[in-house]
């Protein structure tokens, strides 16, 4: 079946099953392969995207439930760094190995959007992604930084 999918600002088609997960059409079937595939449950989040501003584990999403919504990917973030989340995570030494980054980046672009200024909770509750490499104090510090806050002030 023919899916007809806003993708990054832009109206994209997939001839798919319709439990075909939207993970595998972003990778395999329409070529945006920043999202990354990790445990298949939807438990790691490195297949995170927004969908209507929501984040979604993709790899659990069918393509069939996505329905009129909106997706975003990490291309969409910036193409060339120049997002404050991209640069914060420069400027933090946050990846390690990388994989776990670009799912960690679209659940903390989700949570600058709906908490400008995050509390610590806030951040803790947000970011439920696991990182093998145990980067979880520098994400912290690269949301503070994107945000303009303070180490201090997110306390």
């Amino acid at each position: 079946m023919i899916y007809k999918l806003h993708i990054n600002g832009a109206a994209r088609s997939a001839d798919v099953e319709g439990d075909t997960p939207l993970l595998w059409v972003l990778r395999d079937t329409l070529g945006l392969t920043g999202t990354k595939y990790g445990c298949g449950a939807g438990a790691c989040g490195a297949c995170t995207v927004h969908i209507d501003g929501q984040v979604v584990r993709s790899c659990v999403m069918p393509v069939s439930a996505v329905g009129q919504g909106k997706v975003r990917t990490i291309e969409s973030l910036s193409p060339d760094r120049s997002h404050a989340l991209q640069k914060a995570w420069i400027a933090e030494q946050v990846p390690q190995c990388g994989y776990c980054q670009s799912g960690m980046l679209m659940a903390a672009a989700a949570l600058l959007k709906s908490h400008p200024k995050p509390s610590d909770a806030q951040i803790d509750a947000a970011m439920t992604n696991l990182c093998r490499c145990g980067t979880y104090p520098r994400v912290r510090r690269a949301i503070r930084r994107a945000a303009g806050m303070k180490l201090e002030d997110a306390a």
